[in-house]
């Protein structure tokens, strides 16, 4: 089509130039016939005898007139054969159009046609909407923000931006805007909905802006923005789960599905040697969150080594007794503690078939919110979540004063002097039991703390499987003090001891510490001046 299309554009073009010739002939000639003869006496002595009289010029002017008369009856000749091929490449297309339709859906199933649509389409395909992309390391991934009605949980926050943030740019406000309501659109549309799937059931309609949970985006520079929207009413245990793509163009409805929660159990596993103070104070956060509100949890306790065990075992006795909660597990495992190992074991040990599995530690706080979270962003055989966990600083130094700091659940705040996005750290995960099996669970022959976690994470990213990555809101990690041990290497010792500044404040604190004598230094001589002007 683009062979034959050229030579059309040049005819026309040849028109566009010949109507301008003629136009500026008739102007050229116009002023001839308006202008006053150059010599008035030849005008006088016989008007029309000279050779350039009027006559002479009307004849000139008759002559070039039938000879553009002539150009342009032949150009409208031209221009009716052309649009009579142009009908005729046009027919042609359409018919070609309707062969490959009818070829690519034999029932008649209707498809929007254009090479645009192609293209979206296409763009959709090469994004990671409906599988999972291989990707060499934890590095090549893009991750998800997360957003609510009101606020927005990013990773790349910068020096001037923050991990929690109103959307105050009108663009992304209205970008957020515009998202919701297409995913109610689609809820709400009558008919919509693809059927149960994977266990999910038909959505129904009636959804409200009020019913908005949460939602995820990301943006691939080369292929678009993907959102994932979660809706559900209050006290249901039924979500709705809306996937939109917008391929650098209009958006686009990927998927609409509901996803039934009612029965989905947690298995939260914790691996876990000494720490038995914080050990409590996790109990009484799974109290709170998993027996009293969600009640779909079951708690996996790995052990390793003697001292402690009877007092972890106590606790565990005592609160599951009065709360009347059987649904944990307590594995002593008389080993070196080894988070991988504890972790390993405690997915082998689940006897009850496929299972969803978190991978907690014990100085993990999370609210119920995450719970959902957790089971709306997991499907077996197809999607693992990789929440980031919030961090929290040192208390000792955010409020001043350890015995002034407020208590825990005053401390969980999304503020830059409180904590950080720990986007270096893979430890904290949920994934279904099945998944993990098949991807070979840890490589147990790492040595070293945390290093199987990337691993692991690395093991998904180069399978057929989504990998979910995003900041949460409701998960965050206390602080506890570190302790670089004397045994490491120098550069070890050098990491430890950068990780730890890492977690003890903020840029501002830290560097307020740092010139501390210069700004009490600074404070002594305002107070010895303030001193000698009262004594004057």
């Amino acid at each position: 089509m683009a062979r034959r299309g050229w030579p059309i554009q040049g005819r026309l073009r040849w028109l566009c130039l010949g109507t301008f010739l003629l136009l500026a002939f008739l102007l050229f000639a116009y002023l001839l016939e308006c202008a006053p003869p150059a010599d008035s006496g030849l005008a006088l002595t016989g008007l029309g005898s000279e050779p350039y009289g009027r006559d002479y010029y009307q004849a000139v002017l008759q002559e070039q007139e039938e000879r553009h008369q002539s150009r342009a009856s032949s150009l409208k000749r031209q221009i009716a054969q052309l649009k009579l091929e142009l009908q005729d490449m046009s027919d042609k297309l359409k018919a070609l159009q309707e062969t490959r339709e009818q070829e690519a859906h034999p029932e008649g199933r209707e498809q929007d046609p254009g090479d645009l649509l192609e293209y979206l389409h296409a763009q959709i395909e090469k994004a990671e909407v409906s599988a999972g992309a291989r990707l060499p390391s934890e590095y090549a991934l893009v991750p998800f923000q997360s957003f609510t009605i009101t606020k927005v949980y990013q990773l790349e926050t910068g020096l001037t931006r923050h991990p929690e943030e109103k959307p105050v740019r009108k663009d992304r406000r209205d970008e957020l805007t515009e998202v919701i309501e297409a995913g109610l659109d689609v809820l709400n549309s009558p008919g919509e909905g693809e059927g149960p799937e994977d266990g999910m059931t038909v959505q129904k309609a009636g959804y409200t802006e009020n019913d908005f949970i949460e939602g995820l985006y990301r943006t691939e520079r080369d292929k678009g923005t993907l959102y994932e929207l979660f809706f559900g009413k209050e006290g249901s245990a039924d979500f709705q789960h809306v996937t939109l793509f917008r391929p650098f163009g209009p958006l686009m409805k990927v998927a609409s599905r509901s996803v039934d929660t009612a029965s989905l159990v947690i298995n939260i596993i914790v691996p876990l040697s000494g720490r038995t103070d914080t050990f409590q104070q996790f109990l009484v956060n799974f109290r709170d969150v998993c027996i009293d509100q969600d009640k779909l949890v079951h708690l996996t306790v790995v052990y390793f080594g003697q001292e402690g065990l009877a007092e972890v075992k106590s606790s565990l006795e005592q609160m599951f007794s009065k709360e009347n909660f059987s649904n944990y597990t307590l594995l002593p495992v008389n080993e070196e503690f080894s988070r991988g190992r504890g972790l390993d074991i405690g997915a082998h040990a689940w006897k009850k078939g496929d299972v969803l599995m978190f991978f907690c530690d014990v100085d993990i706080y999370f609210t119920p919110e995450f719970l959902n979270t957790c089971r709306l962003n997991t499907a077996p055989n197809k999607r693992v979540f990789y929440p980031v966990v919030f961090s929290l600083y040192n208390p000792a130094i955010v409020y001043g004063n350890q015995d002034l700091a407020p208590p825990v659940e005053q401390q969980l705040i999304h503020k830059k002097d409180a904590g950080f996005w720990r986007d270096f750290g893979f430890g904290m995960t949920c994934q279904y039991r099945s998944d993990f099996l098949n991807i070979g669970g840890f490589d147990l022959e790492v040595k070293g703390w945390g290093v199987e976690d990337v691993h692991l994470y690395r093991k998904y990213l180069r399978s057929d499987l989504i990998v979910m990555r995003t900041p949460v809101s409701g998960l965050f990690h206390l602080w506890h003090e570190k302790r670089c041990a004397d045994e490491l290497t120098p550069e070890q010792y050098r990491m430890c001891i950068q990780s730890k500044a890492m977690n003890e404040a903020s840029h501002s604190h830290l560097g307020m510490l740092v010139f501390r004598h210069e700004i009490e230094s600074h404070l002594r001589k305002q107070a010895y001046k303030t001193k000698a002007k009262a004594e004057d």
